[in-house]
This record gives C-alpha cells, sequence and structure tokens, in this order.
C-alpha cells in the first residue's frame, strides 16, 4: 500500500510540475463511518484551462485488496463502473452529485463494511499540455460497526389538562473511537400527515435548546431533559396542554469529529412511540340566534349569534349558515372568510359580518333582499392552537334554526316618455320614467331592446340606495361620461345617454321595483318606447378637387376637401387625413393629419412633405398645398374626414363616422423644353500655334430658374474616332476633364469660359496639327430642388465647328500612274510609291501604304515615319511585309511569300513634315495620295512532289507497293531457307546408310541392332 501511495504522489506532483497550475483537492482522511448509513466526499479541481464543466472519475482500493484499484462511477463514462459496483451505481445506490462544474459530491446511500478502503478522485485533462490526469487518494476510509442504540418502552398514556408528564428514554453507544451523543424529543400529531414537532433537544455539546412551540413553556420551567446516569435522559412537562396530545419519541444521534475538524453524524436512531392523550377541562356550549322573523325588502337585516360557555376566555369559530348553505366563517383569530356573492356585497358595504364580544356574533345586511329570507343557523367551535400552529377541535355545538320572511310589494303604474324621438348620431338622448303610488324606496333599470335583436340588455340601473349599476350597450360597456342616471324626485327618474349612437336605435323600457336586486319571479312594473338615432356618415359627403390635375415640375400642387353634409345641428369637429399613393404603387401613406383637438402629425414615408406642404382647413373645407412639386409627389391623392362628438376634446372617444373621398390622380410633368442653341456649321482655318475660340450660343430657354451645364466635345478629321469629350461645366460651374484630356498640359491648352447666361466660350492655346478636326457643344437645362438634389430636364447639341490649320509647306504630288500587276503565288512583289514635285530640303516625309479588297474598307500595312520608325497596322504581317525609301522621293512596299488572301488594290499616302516654332517641332501640313495598284495572285505550276501529294491513288500506290514488294522478298527467303534445309539433311541420310552397308560385314551388324541404335 505504501508503494501505491508513492506513486500516486509522485504522479500527482508531475502533473504539478506540467501544468503548474491544475490541483485536485477532497476532504482530509482517515474519515470513520458507520455501516449502513450514507456518506458523501467532496472533490473539487482548480487552476484547470478549458470548459467551466470538469469530468470526475471514483475508484477505490480496498482494503481486502489494497494493491488493486477497483473504478466506481464516473460523470463522463457510464460504462465505467466495474461489475462489484456496477449494481449498486445502477440502482442509484452510489451516485456523483455535481455542485458545481468543478466540484462533485460522491454519494454511497447505504454503507458496507467491504466499502472500507482509500478512495481515489481522478479528473480528465482539459489543459493545452496533454497528460493523463489528475489524481487525489483519500487516506484510510474505515467503516465501523453501528453501536448506538435508543429505547423507550412503547406505551399509551391518557392525561387530563394540567396534569404532569415524565418519559425517558435510554440511549448509549458502544464506539471504539471518540464520539459525541445527542438526544432529541419529538411529538407527532395523530395520522403523522405533518413532520413531527420538537419539543426540546440536548446537542452533542451539552446545550438544551427547546423546540419553537415550547420557548415560553421552556423558560418558565414547565419543559425540562434531564440526564440521569450514563444512558438514560428525562422529558419532564409540569402541566401537559390539549396542544400536547400526539405521538412522542426520543431520537439520539451519534457524532464524530473529522479530520478537518467538522462534526459529522454517523448513526441515528428512534425509540418506540408513546401516545399520550389529554382531556380537556369540560366546558359546555350553548349556541342561539336572535333575530326578526319578517323584514322588508331594502330594509336592514341584522342576525346575533350568542354563546353560553363555562369557560373565561374560549377560543371559539363561528359558521353561519343560510338555507343549510355556508355563507361566512370566522376562525379563533378573528379572520373572515365570505362566500360568494356575500364577498362582493361586503366589498360594497351592503353586508357586515363581525365578533360583537368574545361569545356574541353579528350577521347584519343593510339592504336585504328576496335573496336574503330563509332559515339562518350558527355553528360554533371551541379550539385549542397546537405547538405547529394549527387548530385543535375541542367541541363543537350549532344553534336552532331562525326563519326569516320577506314582506310583498304593492301594485304600481310606470310612464316612459321622451321630448324627441328622433335624435342625429352624437346628440344627447333623455329619457324619463315616472310611476305613481305610496312613497316609497324605489329601484329602477332601464333596458334597450335594439331594432335587429329582441333580447334587452341592460343600460343601467339604480338601487334603493341611490347607487347606479352600468350595463352593456352593443357596441361595448359604457362609461360614466357616456350614460346618466338620476333620480329627479322619489317616483322620477332620468336616463341620459350624452353621445348616442346608431346602434342605440330601439326600444328602451323602464321597470320599477321595490326590491333592490332582481331574480327569476321577482315582480317588478314596466313601460317601454321606440327611440331613432340618424346615422352622421348617411349624411357626409367628401369630394377632392384640382384646378390642375397635370402640373409642371416645381410648381405648387394645390388640392382642396371639401365636406358636404345634411346634418342640421351645430358644427362637429373634425379630423382630416390627407393620403398618398405613388404611381407604381398599391399601398396609400399618410401625408398629414389635422385632429379634431387642433394636433397635427405628419406621415413618416416621404420626409421631405413637410417641409413644403401647407395645409389650411375651415369649418368643413381643407386645403393642401405642395410647392416646388416633383415627379415623387406623382399619384393618388385621397382625404379621410372623421367626425367626433362636441365634447371630444374631454372624453378622449372614438370618430363617429368616417368617410373618404374618392382617389384623385395628379401627374407632374416635366416643363416644355424650350431650349434651342445655334445650330449652324462653322469653320475656322488659322495658322499653327496660333491660339483660337470656339463659340456656343443658347439662342433660346425656358423663363424658369434653370442652371446649364456645357459640355465641349471633339472628333478628329483625319481617322474615323468617334466623340471625344474635352472638358463639362456642369450646372454648378465644376469643370471636369475627359480622359483623353486629363493631362496638365491638355488642361493648359483647353478651357472653358462663361460670357454671359445664354453663351460659353472654348479657348484652344497654341493650335497644334493635333487639334485639328470638329468641335461642338452640348447644353443641358438642370433644375434646382429645394432638398439640394437637381432634375435633368434634356440637353441639346450645337452646330459644328471645324478647325484646320492654314498650310505652310510647299504642295506634294504623287504619280497617280494606275497599274495591275500579277505575281505567282509564294512570290515575292514589289510596289512603287513616288514623288513628281518634293518640298524644299528641309522638309521630310512619312508614307503610309493602305490596302483594300472588295467591300471591306481600306486598312492600313504599313506606316514609315519622318523620322524613320516603322509602325505595322497588324503585327502578324512584320514577316510578309517591308518598307522602305530607295530614294528621297521614291518608297517601295515589298511583299513576300505571297498568297491568294493578298490579291488586292494597294496606295501610298505620303505626307510632308516641317519644323516649326522654338523649340522646334516636326509638324505635318500637306499630304496626297497615290492611284491604287491593282494585285493579282497566280497559282504556280506544281512541281512533281506537288503533282504526287495531290493525287491521292498515286499516293496510295507508293506508299502501299514497297510494303507489298518488301513482304514478297521476304516470304520467297524464307521458301529458299526451307528447301535448303531438306536438301541438306536427305544428303546426311544417304552418307549414313553407305557407311551401315560397310561396316555390316565387318562387324556382323544386323538391321534390328541398327534400329536400336538409332533409337538410342
Amino acid at each position: 500500500m505504501a508503494q501505491v501511495l508513492y506513486v500516486a504522489f509522485f504522479s500527482l506532483l508531475l502533473a504539478k510540475l506540467s501544468t503548474g497550475q491544475r490541483e485536485v483537492t477532497v476532504q482530509k482522511g482517515p474519515l470513520y463511518r458507520a455501516e449502513g448509513y450514507a456518506v458523501s466526499i467532496g472533490c473539487n479541481v482548480t487552476g484547470y484551462q478549458g470548459p467551466s464543466e470538469q469530468h470526475f472519475q471514483w475508484s477505490v482500493y480496498l482494503s481486502a485488496a489494497p494493491a488493486r484499484e477497483i473504478q466506481i462511477v464516473s460523470t463522463s463514462d457510464a460504462a465505467f463502473s466495474y461489475a462489484v459496483y456496477a449494481q449498486r451505481v445502477q440502482s442509484g445506490d452510489i451516485y456523483i452529485e455535481r455542485v458545481r462544474g468543478d466540484s462533485v459530491l460522491l454519494h454511497i446511500s447505504k454503507l458496507q463494511v467491504k466499502d472500507a478502503g482509500e478512495y481515489e478522485c481522478h479528473t480528465l485533462n482539459t489543459d493545452e499540455r496533454q497528460w493523463a490526469g489528475h489524481i487525489l487518494i483519500i487516506p484510510l476510509f474505515p467503516v465501523i460497526p453501528d453501536t448506538l442504540s435508543a429505547t423507550m418502552r412503547s406505551q399509551t398514556l391518557s392525561k387530563e389538562e394540567g396534569e404532569p408528564l415524565e418519559l425517558i428514554c435510554e440511549a448509549s453507544k458502544a464506539t471504539a473511537q471518540h464520539t459525541h451523543l445527542s438526544v432529541t424529543w419529538y411529538q407527532m400529531q395523530q395520522g403523522g400527515s405533518s413532520p413531527p414537532t420538537l419539543i426540546i433537544s440536548l446537542s452533542r455539546d451539552f446545550t438544551l435548546t427547546p423546540g419553537p412551540s415550547y420557548v415560553e413553556r421552556f423558560a418558565a420551567g414547565d419543559l425540562q431533559l434531564t440526564k440521569l446516569g450514563v444512558s438514560a435522559f428525562r422529558l419532564s412537562i409540569g402541566r401537559l396542554q390539549p396542544s400536547d396530545q400526539g405521538q412522542l419519541f426520543c431520537e439520539a444521534a451519534e457524532w464524530i469529529q473529522d479530520p478537518d475538524e467538522t462534526w459529522i453524524s454517523i448513526t441515528k436512531k428512534q425509540t418506540d412511540h408513546t401516545t399520550l392523550r389529554v382531556q380537556p377541562v369540560g366546558r359546555d356550549l350553548q349556541v342561539s340566534i336572535i333575530a326578526e322573523s319578517a323584514f322588508a325588502e331594502g330594509k336592514p337585516l341584522e342576525l346575533v349569534c350568542v354563546v353560553v360557555s363555562s369557560g373565561q376566555n374560549p377560543q371559539l369559530q363561528v359558521i353561519w349558515f343560510l338555507n343549510g348553505t355556508e355563507v361566512a366563517h370566522i376562525d379563533a383569530g378573528g379572520v373572515l372568510d365570505l362566500k360568494k356573492p356575500y364577498k362582493d356585497r361586503a366589498s360594497q358595504g351592503q353586508l357586515q359580518v363581525a365578533k360583537l364580544s368574545p361569545k356574541t356574533f353579528s350577521f347584519k345586511i343593510f339592504s336585504a333582499g328576496p335573496e336574503d329570507e330563509g332559515t339562518y343557523t350558527c355553528a360554533v367551535t371551541e379550539v385549542v392552537k397546537t405547538p405547529v400552529g394549527s387548530w385543535q377541535e375541542l367541541q363543537r355545538k350549532q344553534s336552532p334554526g331562525s326563519q326569516v320572511l320577506l314582506k310583498g310589494p304593492a301594485a304600481r303604474r310606470v310612464v316612459v316618455s321622451t321630448e324627441q324621438q328622433a335624435v342625429w348620431e352624437g346628440e344627447p338622448l333623455t329619457l324619463l320614467c315616472k310611476t305613481d303610488g305610496a312613497e316609497s324606496r324605489l329601484s329602477v333599470s332601464w333596458w334597450h331592446i335594439p331594432r335587429d335583436r329582441t333580447m334587452p340588455m341592460l343600460v343601467a340601473g339604480m338601487g334603493q340606495d341611490g347607487t347606479v349599476q352600468l350595463g352593456a350597450s352593443g357596441r361595448g360597456p359604457r362609461s360614466h361620461g357616456d350614460t346618466r342616471l338620476d333620480k329627479v324626485d322619489w317616483a322620477t327618474f332620468r336616463l341620459e345617454l350624452t353621445l348616442s349612437t346608431v346602434m342605440e336605435s330601439g326600444v328602451y323600457e323602464c321597470r320599477v321595483s321595490e326590491r333592490t336586486q332582481k331574480r327569476a319571479g321577482d315582480r317588478y312594473w314596466a313601460h317601454n318606447i321606440s327611440v331613432a338615432v340618424k346615422s352622421l356618415k348617411s349624411s357626409l359627403q367628401v369630394n377632392l378637387m384640382s384646378r390642375q390635375p397635370k402640373v409642371e415640375l416645381m410648381d405648387t400642387l394645390n388640392l382642396s376637401c371639401i365636406v358636404k353634409t345634411t346634418y342640421s345641428g351645430p358644427a362637429l369637429p373634425l379630423t382630416v387625413t390627407w393620403w398618398f399613393q405613388p404611381a407604381g404603387s398599391r399601398v396609400f401613406h399618410q401625408i398629414i393629419q389635422i385632429a379634431h383637438n387642433g394636433t397635427v402629425e405628419w406621415g413618416d414615408f416621404l420626409s421631405h412633405f413637410s417641409k413644403k406642404t401647407k395645409v389650411s382647413q375651415a369649418s368643413y373645407r381643407s386645403q393642401l398645398l405642395i410647392h416646388d412639386s416633383t415627379g415623387e409627389e406623382s399619384g393618388l391623392y385621397q382625404c379621410q374626414v372623421e367626425v367626433y362628438d362636441r365634447n371630444s376634446l374631454c372624453t378622449n372617444d372614438a370618430a363617429r363616422a368616417s368617410v373618404s373621398s374618392h382617389p384623385l390622380g395628379i401627374s407632374v410633368t416635366l416643363p416644355e423644353r424650350k431650349l434651342r442653341l445655334n445650330a449652324s456649321r462653322q469653320s475656322q482655318e488659322i495658322s499653327i500655334t496660333s491660339n483660337t475660340v470656339i463659340e456656343c450660343s443658347v439662342v433660346s430657354q425656358h423663363t424658369r430658374n434653370l442652371q446649364l451645364a456645357v459640355t465641349w466635345y471633339f472628333s478628329s478629321t483625319s481617322t474615323s474616332m468617334s466623340w471625344l469629350k474635352i472638358l463639362e461645366m456642369d450646372q454648378t460651374n465644376v469643370i471636369k476633364y475627359g480622359d483623353e484630356f486629363h493631362t496638365p498640359r491638355r488642361k493648359q491648352k483647353f478651357h472653358s469660359a462663361k460670357i454671359s447666361q445664354n453663351s460659353f466660350q472654348l479657348h484652344i492655346l497654341s493650335v497644334e496639327d493635333s487639334d485639328q478636326g470638329v468641335y461642338c457643344c452640348e447644353v443641358e437645362e438642370w433644375l434646382p430642388f429645394t432638398n439640394g438634389t437637381w432634375q435633368k430636364l434634356g440637353g441639346q447639341r450645337s452646330g459644328l465647328t471645324e478647325l484646320k490649320l492654314k498650310p505652310t509647306g510647299s504642295k506634294i504630288h504623287i504619280s497617280r500612274i494606275y497599274l495591275t500587276e500579277n505575281a505567282t503565288e509564294r512570290g515575292n512583289v514589289d510596289i512603287h510609291c513616288s514623288l513628281e514635285d518634293s518640298g524644299g530640303s528641309s522638309a521630310l516625309y512619312s508614307v503610309t501604304w493602305l490596302w483594300s479588297r472588295g467591300d471591306t474598307g481600306r486598312h492600313m500595312l504599313v506606316r514609315l515615319q519622318h523620322d524613320g520608325l516603322l509602325e505595322y497596322g497588324d503585327e502578324g504581317r512584320r514577316r510578309h511585309l517591308h518598307c522602305y525609301r530607295s530614294s528621297p522621293t521614291d518608297f517601295v512596299l515589298e511583299l513576300h511569300e505571297v498568297a491568294e488572301e493578298d490579291a488586292g488594290r494597294y496606295w501610298c499616302s505620303v505626307a510632308e513634315w516641317q519644323l516649326h516654332g522654338h523649340p522646334g517641332k516636326w509638324v505635318s501640313q500637306v499630304s496626297d495620295e497615290s492611284q491604287s495598284v491593282v494585285l493579282r495572285v497566280l497559282p504556280s505550276e506544281p512541281t512533281f512532289p506537288d503533282r504526287i501529294c495531290s493525287s491521292a491513288p498515286l499516293l496510295y500506290f507508293l506508299v502501299i507497293c514497297p510494303v507489298v514488294l518488301v513482304g514478297l522478298l521476304l516470304l520467297s527467303l524464307l521458301c529458299l531457307y526451307q528447301k535448303a534445309r531438306k536438301l541438306s539433311k536427305e544428303s546426311v541420310s544417304t552418307q549414313r546408310e553407305s557407311l551401315w552397308v560397310g561396316m555390316k560385314g565387318a562387324g556382323g551388324w544386323t538391321p534390328d541392332r541398327r534400329e536400336e541404335e538409332e533409337e538410342d
């Protein structure tokens, strides 16, 4: 065992050295526990890495086999347990409780003697360094026998209240270890449904502690616990009380101190129970009810329950019954419990149940009704409080029944009247109900029968005490502000509906009764009247109009919403809501709402509406003005009108009626395009390196405040290039150059100027040959919006201005003789181009060779520049083309290995270059093109190999014939070889036969012998 501990300690040390953090801790040992009791062992890990929930494994080195590890249970592996513990783990006798992610408890519910040993806690490693894990072993874990005993004679005792009681409990132990003993007395009520009540306890450190229900009696000396001798403990109660009745028993517990100085209970025993009955002192109860035998409806009714008892201050519980049904209950603590509907009547102040004195109880109804007649009884129970706080019944008595009857009322006549039987929706409706007969306290209820129904609905009711109860109309519960019911005099009642609705049309009935509440069979007197409420919605008509269904951009949109009504009463508050459905949408969005109380609410669909919209509103008219209209305002418009009551500012009621206009389509169009530019074609011819100005004039435009954007374009006359953008001056006068004119040099060369609102100029400085071409301007109209955005209205281009340079050199002429040349395929061709007149000696020339065929257009083949550089139109033809100058005025184009596709027209274009400016720059001033040379490519004479390759049968013959001849030759040689070999064999055979004949006579050989030799 020492070797096992050494290995475990060394493994733990290595794990700590390797990780430097992780540490596993368990309880200090040895732990002494008793057989047959539960045990718990804690294990936790700290300083770990990885997830917060760690896994644990428990093993044991049993005392019977200290060198063998036996696995018990694991949090990560259900099959971890060895067979010796698997059954107990599956049954739940042994399990692991996780206190938190890194702390667990090993529980053994019922400890056995064979469980003694050393227990090992192992945590699975989750750190970055991969080690086997961390292990900690509890040293010795012995299982000691259970030597505790607790005995008390089982008996049944009958005592009277006030008598003393003594019970003795014998408790002893015989454990070899140092342990302490504690003794506790308990009381349990009959049946055992509630937990035992602590009477008094003697702790392990000899401290007496009474239970919560016995603190006062312990302080008064009425309760004692005394130790007699070594093992006897006596419970003494000086004066028994009825609450002491029940099952009494003693419990002894044995305690041991662990190495960590904590005390643990290792065994516990209970004695047999002693049944104690406590007879209370005799108290005879007499219960009776005092009440009147008859009562009038609406008058108070009071019943008094009187208790006669020999006790001084008995604790009594009272239950009131009506016709055998419980209606009220008062417990000994004075807590009242009422049954429905008496609880509601008590909350309304109509009922009171009280304890007038310790032996007198009252049940009072302030306004009695028919439901209160019947037979009343009261049941009284004397109780006593038990130590656990519950009430224990001592005796119960019930009073004789007391019958109470209701007096009946006399007959009456009822009349219902109104000033007007037809009112507008929202106007007040007043009804009067009057009765005759003797003056008395009356109750009234108003009922409404709608036109589409037959069942009446309660509108309002008033009791004899003047309390008003509101019912529900067809539109839901009414508030106190909508319905008013008051009493004009004792016989006249007035119902006023301050805000009438269409649903309140129908028949109104008034019911008068002398009873406060109605029930089936009750007698009442009634009368009814028919009333009509006219709808406001049917009298309303909303029209939406506009003088301009089509509005130009940035104009003001004017819409009018007009309300027409046949309602003749005073003007009613209106809420007007303007709706807008954008073009292409199917959903209306709120623009603005002007409520009847003056509040304004803007919609959140288009936020810019609030910045440029104005709404003016009169009593029955609303006008919507949208300034600076844009395309976003195109769509359908609609106005919605809601009508409210005159006093809606105080009540916040919903609208009485709501009517919407027809949708009105509004189209916001662009202004008429009136932009016109100077479209005449112009031409300028200037000297090289001079400055020039290109004009762009606006002939006419819109009178509206529009901004112009100008863009200048250029196209070269020498090439088929598309238009190139020089620069653009937008509507905010910001200038942007085109991609080809974005260099600093070209920005200095070209710049734009705005002379006036209608005139623009493009300035070109130091004109060069490359500046020759066609120029034009494009002008666009832009409309500014109030939100800072722009709307393009359209644009137009001006006429073209052609810019030319004045020639400064001499004119050149190229020979224009039309030639036709024939060339053989794969041959070479030279095409010549000669100048007839040449410039001065200071001039240089560049030549460009061009080619065309049919309708394919002209294609540049090669260009020999004035500085001698060659430029090929198609780099793929570099190998077949060559251009050179044979003399200062003669140029040659060589075509190598011409093919059929090289046929076509060839001509040259020669340009003269001269030096201009300081510093000098070569500029081309004049050029000329030659007459075209037509080249025809003839097929060449085929050679012998060509002829062979061009004939498929001949080619097959020349390939296949040699193969056949070689095969025949090889076959002939093989036949000759076989024939020569056969002849050689026959010659050898002849020589052998002659030799055998000679040897026959000399040696006596026989033919048979010869055959044998041949076989050998």
